[in-house]
């Protein structure tokens, strides 16, 4: 079975540095090892020439950010699984085995994920995707391990193997046909949701995603756009109103988008008036605005969605408000969530 893990660089020497050398060290032989450049300004490309010749090495003419970036990289690999992993992630002995044996034995499986944990602290789950990610009913994304910024320490309480909506871009092992059946990435995301909305597209035509926790790997996390970025705020909120926009059912896109204005325009003036934050507060209003100026480019989108559609309602996409949850039943933990809530 044909492997290729993928590595999209930004300029991240550094951290190829750090971390590429456990992904030689610990990936299986027959496992292909890609870099592909979005036209880094540093050194990337002739430190790897130099530093790790057995790297197979792609270069984009430009930076077309996580999605299209990665897209225009897998158009160019023949593999029967991708897997698309971050710089900044430190795999772990083994951690490859897990996931392509699980996919060989499981063809209706699209897409895995491994258990993530931080690489600052290796008893408490990574923020970008911990054990597995799932969204409410608002569009709201959280994780077994990660609701909002609060992360659990990893007690083993979630080493199962379980399906999810979504499984994170920082350790993603995909199947390429599958991968190619929905088009890819949301290039026009640029970053951001977009592994999200690629997982929802495949679970609505019934495919599943599943995260696998035998399987471990360490993140840093926030390595292109730290937390607090407005550039970050911007592409989150933008990024997930047309995520919904593409591929909420009918019968809800009017409720959940007037609910969510609502929501966005609390959370824009809880940053200026709590947080002090001016940044986020104009990046809110600001994806806003840029939302329902391109919404109608993805029109097409929702039309062939709602056309490819076999699994309606998605389970993963739980029947909750996160924000309730969280804030007024006090729910910290992916444990104590409350369906229908």
């Amino acid at each position: 079975m044909n492997v290729a893990i993928v590595i999209l660089n930004w300029n991240g020497s550094k951290m190829m540095r750090q971390y590429l050398p456990t992904v030689m060290k610990y990936s299986r032989s027959d496992a292909e090892i890609w870099v592909a450049d979005n036209a880094s300004s540093d050194d990337s490309m002739q430190m790897l020439e130099r530093d790790f010749p057995q790297v197979k090495r792609l270069q984009l003419d430009k930076n077309y950010g996580f999605a299209e970036g990665y897209n225009r990289a897998l158009r160019q690999i023949e593999t029967d699984y991708y897997v698309l992993l971050n710089s900044d992630v430190e795999v772990t002995h083994g951690w490859l085995t897990p996931l392509i044996e699980f996919m060989d034995t499981h063809a209706d499986v699209a897409a895995c994920q491994p258990k993530l944990l931080s690489v600052f602290d290796k008893d408490r789950f990574e923020y970008a995707g911990a054990s597995g990610g799932f969204i409410d009913r608002y569009g709201y994304p959280f994780c077994r391990g990660r609701i909002f910024d609060d992360v659990e320490a990893d007690d083993g309480q979630y080493d199962y193997s379980t399906d999810v909506l979504w499984a994170t871009g920082a350790c993603l092992m995909i199947r390429s046909k599958d991968y190619w059946k929905v088009n890819g990435l949301d290039g026009r995301f640029f970053a951001h949701n977009e592994e999200i909305d690629l997982c929802w597209r495949l679970r609505q035509q019934g495919r599943r995603i599943v995260c696998l926790p035998e399987s471990v790997v360490y993140h840093v996390g926030g390595g292109t756009l730290p937390k607090g970025n407005p550039m970050k705020t911007f592409l989150n909120f933008r990024n997930n109103l047309t995520m919904l926009y593409k591929n909420l059912p009918d019968d809800e896109l009017a409720h959940v988008m007037r609910v969510r204005w609502a929501l966005d325009y609390i959370a824009a003036f809880e940053t200026l008036l709590v947080n002090r934050n001016w940044g986020d507060f104009k990046a809110i209003f600001k994806a806003r605005r840029a939302f329902n100026q391109w919404k109608h480019q993805f029109d097409k989108d929702r039309e062939e969605i709602r056309a490819k559609r076999v699994l309606d309602p998605v389970p993963e996409r739980m029947n909750l408000s996160i924000l309730w949850q969280y804030y007024a039943k006090g729910c910290k933990k992916f444990s104590q969530l409350k369906s229908g809530k």
